[in-house]
């Protein structure tokens, strides 16, 4: 998210309304200190944007799940595990 300071926000203000209003957030600081957050009034609330790790508990991972495929591709390179 694109940060702005007091003053450029200021000068720029209708421009970056007009970003929000797209769906563009952004951050306004005061002396590099980021205090507030815009984005426009019918953005999705941070609790209801979708997360990585929806599926969890419907899905299951194996224990060997970073070592599936060792074998194959030793051979493929031509080293033995």
């Amino acid at each position: 998210m694109e940060s702005f300071n007091m003053h450029e926000a200021k000068t720029r203000l209708s421009q970056l309304v007009a970003r929000a209003q797209q769906g563009e957030g952004f951050i306004i600081a005061k002396a590099g200190k980021p205090l507030v957050r815009v984005t426009a009034i019918d953005s999705p609330e941070p609790s209801q944007k979708k997360r990585i790790g929806f599926l969890a508990g419907r899905c299951v991972v194996p224990d060997n799940f970073d070592r599936l495929g060792e074998h194959e591709i030793a051979e493929m390179f031509g080293s033995s595990t």
